[in-house]
């Protein structure tokens, strides 16, 4: 099995969402409610270093894959889709050097239900990373993504992931869902293994 190593560095903001577990105090107002429990959303361990969660990875290569459509040679209209989907496991997060207590936070007027455009907003507290930079590993189960891209100049795979930190991104107000945040681009790529 080969792995590919990626260094990734940001060229835009980052924001999480992780879903809360904590529920309101009896009495406890709204804002003083995301005052309190903000920093939840966050992906940390138990030490409260903060990481960026190997499926934020994952998923991002696959809706890129998706998105590209990208046609196989020689296949027909057969695509590399299911080969990302299948055949690429993100394992490790990428750790950041910062700890929960010591992240940003910004304030927004968000649809109650998270869905854009709903009829009711609140406000909201996000963490913000403002730059982050590490490096992944992709291991390639399904070779396939391997081959040459049409381009000549790199595999399909790391092709994928370039376009994948412009396009798509991670996080929350990603390029996929309409945001600008979560953009990153590929400062090195390199295959190891058999």
């Amino acid at each position: 099995m080969k792995v590919a190593k990626a260094t990734l560095k940001s060229v835009s903001p980052y924001s999480q969402s992780r879903p809360l577990q904590s529920e309101k105090n009896k009495g406890e107002g709204d804002r003083d409610f995301e005052r309190r429990i903000w920093r939840e959303r966050c992906h940390s361990n138990k030490a409260g270093d903060v990481f960026i969660p190997p499926m934020a990875f994952k998923n991002c290569l696959s809706e890129a894959a998706k998105y590209l459509s990208i046609k196989i040679p020689g296949e027909g209209k057969a695509t590399y889709t299911k080969h990302f989907e299948a055949g690429l496991l993100v394992v490790d997060p990428l750790m950041l050097p910062l700890k929960r207590d010591d992240i940003d936070s910004e304030w927004l007027f968000v649809p109650s239900d998270g869905r854009r455009g709903g009829p009711k907003r609140v406000h909201r507290c996000f963490p913000v990373i403002h730059e982050w930079r590490g490096e992944i590993e992709i291991h390639v189960l399904d070779e396939k993504v391997l081959q040459t891209h049409a381009s000549k100049d790199s595999s399909v795979l790391e092709y994928v992931l370039r376009e994948a930190g412009s396009m798509i991104g991670i996080g929350r107000f990603r390029p996929r869902n309409n945001g600008f945040y979560g953009r990153f681009i590929v400062e090195k790529f390199e295959l190891t293994g058999e």
